[in-house]
């Protein structure tokens, strides 16, 4: 009777040791997705910021915009980690002048590649907006797993820094549609 009683506590013992196991593996888990989705939303954003240039050197807008741009780009892609939101806002903002008019849609129709330009610029805001959703929904679900009472409790998260979210403004089109 005594070992039937050993023998279960010792089995609850290792399958709680399991169960703790894995709740700190997937916590682990979590948190690599996490960096891999900041990498991506990072590359996301550099990507944008050398259409955004590439679009203002290309001669399709007036010098005004094109310095505009030029300078909005320029500050989103050497901002540190405090104002990478705002200078990435900034950019956002930039691309909506430059792009919303309609006599710059119309403009457009002369060839020259300057739809494809376009095209490639709105591809890109529109690969921002995607890799910030992604990573944040991915920050959500790593700061819920850090905040359960058992990961708090064992420290499960180790030394890993808890993710923030990345807030900014991605809408290209003021429709609230995504370029």
């Amino acid at each position: 009777m005594i070992w039937t009683i050993v023998v279960l506590i010792v089995l609850v013992i290792v399958l709680w040791g399991f169960y703790i196991s894995w709740r700190a593996s997937r916590l682990d888990r979590l948190h690599n997705r996490c960096e891999g989705a900041r990498t991506a939303l990072d590359l996301a954003m550099v990507r944008r910021s050398a259409v955004a240039y590439e679009l203002a050197s290309s001669g399709l807008l007036d010098p005004a915009t094109s310095l505009l741009l030029t300078d909005a780009a320029r500050r989103a892609k050497e901002a540190g980690p405090a104002e990478r939101d705002l200078a990435e806002s900034d950019l956002t903002r930039a691309l909506r002048a430059t792009l919303e008019p309609p006599e710059f849609k119309s403009s457009l129709d002369s060839g020259g590649g300057a739809a494809e330009l376009v095209a490639e610029v709105e591809a890109a805001a529109h690969q921002v907006f995607i890799a910030r959703k992604f990573y944040n929904d991915v920050a959500a679900r790593t700061i819920e797993a850090r905040n359960r009472p058992l990961a708090r409790t064992f420290r499960l998260s180790g030394t890993a820094k808890q993710p923030e979210f990345f807030e900014m403004d991605d809408a290209v089109a003021e429709d609230g549609v995504r370029g």
